[in-house]
């Protein structure tokens, strides 16, 4: 059975988890590309949910950071 300080303390948790996230992850510029604007290949719905705003595949965006190393 919970009771009132274990549901504040799951609310700070969830709290701090969303800050967190917010942190890592800012906002996106623009909307998740469905394909890749290098390649024109579709871009995953996984990769499009993990990575807002992405527009490249992950193919390409890895071929992008190899070269800009």
């Amino acid at each position: 059975m919970t009771d009132i300080f274990d549901r504040a303390q799951a609310l700070e948790l969830r709290n701090w988890e969303e800050r967190q996230r917010a942190a890592i992850l800012p906002a996106p510029r623009n909307e998740s590309a469905e394909q890749c604007e290098l390649c024109g290949e579709p871009i995953p719905g996984p990769r499009r949910a993990a990575v807002p705003g992405v527009q490249t595949c992950l193919a390409c965006q890895a071929r992008a950071e190899r070269l800009h190393r």
